[in-house]
Formats: structure tokens, C-alpha cells, sequence
């Protein structure tokens, strides 16, 4: 069972990295923000569309490893339609997973899809890959304030 749901997250994974239906242009955005890691090379530019204090859409450009790719993807698609204050909890909690801190199973299903990224923090080398967009948008919020 265990190996069946890693196939099942692998497969996500490598289908957010090489067909992401999330990296485009926004036709207009309320928040640009470059991510970048000098780690390895990894550069995202995130774009945020907001409705009141509700995401919108979301959109990325650029490139980087399968897990950056893939995360950011995710990301996107688990934050779209929350509350900035859904969204901060959510973030709040993807770091804690990949960092090893949050290992509770009910907050983790707050996840969705991003739980696929779970086996990411057993690689010390990636971390940073799939914290790149988390941190991003975690970057946006707090230098506009958003609440």
C-alpha cells in the first residue's frame, strides 16, 4: 500500500514538472515576486492575482529541478480560491512538513496534493528545491502585509 501511494505521488510530481497547466502569464497580477535559489540555479517568478483578501489565480514562469517545478505547481493549485489566512496556515504547515516538524496526519491533509512532496524532506539536497515557491509566496504576504 505505502509503495502504491509513493508511485501515485511520484507520478503527480512528474506530471506537475513537465505538463504545469500553472506556468503561464497572468493577463494581470496583483503581486510579482522572483524566487531564486543560488544553490543550484532554480528561478521562479510567482504571480498573484487577489480578490479581497482571496487568492484569486496564480501563475509561474520560469525554471529550475523537477521538485521546484513540481512544487510550485502545487502549490498553485492548493492555494487558489483560499483566504490569505488559509493560504499562511497552509504554507505554515508545507514547511513544517519538509523540515521535519509537522508530522500530524489531520494537519497534513490540509495539504491536499502538496502531501505528495512529503518524501522530499528524507533529501536533505532538495529541501530548498521545494521550499523555493512556499518561501516565495510567504515573501509576498509579508512585504505587502497581507492578512
Amino acid at each position: 500500500m505505502e509503495e502504491d501511494l509513493n508511485q501515485v505521488y511520484n507520478d503527480l510530481i512528474m506530471e506537475h514538472s513537465m505538463n504545469s497547466y500553472n506556468k503561464k502569464k497572468l493577463p494581470s497580477c496583483d503581486y510579482c515576486e522572483l524566487g531564486h535559489n543560488p544553490n543550484c540555479g532554480d528561478e521562479i517568478s510567482l504571480e498573484i492575482k487577489m480578490n479581497g483578501d482571496v487568492i484569486e489565480d496564480m501563475a509561474f514562469s520560469g525554471h529550475g529541478c523537477a521538485i521546484s517545478q513540481a512544487s510550485t505547481s502545487i502549490m498553485i493549485d492548493t492555494l487558489k480560491g483560499k483566504t490569505i489566512k488559509e493560504a499562511k496556515e497552509i504554507i505554515e504547515t508545507f514547511i513544517g512538513m519538509i523540515k521535519r516538524e509537522t508530522k500530524s496526519e489531520e494537519e497534513l491533509k490540509k495539504l491536499e496534493d502538496a502531501i505528495a512532496l512529503k518524501n522530499v524532506a528524507n533529501m536533505p539536497a532538495r529541501v530548498k528545491c521545494a521550499l523555493l515557491a512556499w518561501h516565495t509566496v510567504e515573501d509576498i504576504i509579508n512585504k505587502n502585509s497581507l492578512k
